[in-house]
């Protein structure tokens, strides 16, 4: 999954520094991130050197990220869109092709702090600015000491089996329009096997059993917390769609199932691994 960089390590603790020449620098527009596309087919991460040359008129807020191994790797706040030579701005979807898979997993967790910083400019509680910490990843009131932590949103995914047969879907108006599995999130005061069983009969009709945990992901397109779970049916296998969530849900033979492990998603790790009798 794109979380997975051994040997390489991804170390998000918060610390205050600037960002040196080597340095790598995300910049974001919306849901469109800055790369490099070099002749030769490398894509890469622009550096605080190249950065630094291309927009020296403009104003930007250099925030740490984290580190992967030896490198630094910071985002850029800024109200401007850059535009340098050699440089694109692309959906942040790319990332998912991209086969440096640090870049996809770093790509992916800047864009989740990104969106964290971008819609946590003042305080939810009295409207006052509020202000990065020097010693955690925190957003801080100084006036009413509000303390602000990164968003996260736990959601489950889950294979449901028919003894050789896997339950796949496909969601309604969105623009991921491949095959996926029943997915949710959890709700206030939920566990999350008890997400599981809701959201299989709100999406689906059915009922299931054996839930059991499988594999988690951190998911920063969208700022979640994946949790994967494989769970047995529970008696009838007559399916009720919620066409508002999902445009098909359908019974697949193990080996009738159309698409394979990506080595980016948790969806397609569970429809791989039962493709590949594992589960």
């Amino acid at each position: 999954m794109l979380q997975d960089i051994y040997p390489q390590r991804l170390n998000n603790q918060y610390d205050c520094v600037k960002p040196t020449a080597d340095s790598r620098v995300f910049f974001f527009k919306d849901r469109t991130v800055l790369l490099s596309f070099k002749d030769d087919g490398v894509i890469s991460v622009p550096t605080y050197d190249e950065i630094s040359q291309g927009a020296e008129s403009l104003k930007i807020e250099y925030i740490y990220l984290f580190r992967v191994d030896k490198t630094n790797y910071f985002l850029a706040m800024t109200h401007c869109r850059l535009s340098m030579s050699g440089y694109e701005y692309k959906n942040v979807t790319i990332l998912r092709s991209i086969i440096s898979q640090e870049i996809c997993f770093a790509g992916a967790t800047a864009f989740h702090l990104f969106n964290w910083y971008r819609s946590n400019r003042f305080c939810g509680s009295c409207g006052k600015p509020l202000t990065p910490d020097t010693k955690e990843r925190i957003l801080r009131c100084r006036n009413c000491n509000n303390l602000v932590f990164p968003k996260i949103s736990p959601a489950v995914i889950v294979a449901i089996k028919n003894k050789d047969k896997l339950l796949m879907t496909k969601y309604a108006g969105r623009e991921y329009t491949n095959y996926a599995l029943v997915a949710g999130f959890t709700e206030i005061g939920e566990t999350v096997e008890e997400t599981v069983a809701r959201e299989v009969m709100e999406e689906v009709g059915l009922k299931v059993k054996n839930i059991r945990y499988y594999k988690s992901q951190p998911w920063g397109f969208d700022s979640n917390l994946l949790l994967g779970f494989v769970a047995d049916l529970d008696g009838d296998d007559m399916i009720n769609l919620d066409t508002e969530e999902l445009s098909l849900a359908q019974w697949f033979n193990r080996e009738d199932i159309p698409i394979s492990d990506d080595g980016v998603s948790l969806t397609k790790a569970l429809i791989g691994a039962f493709k590949d009798n594992k589960i």
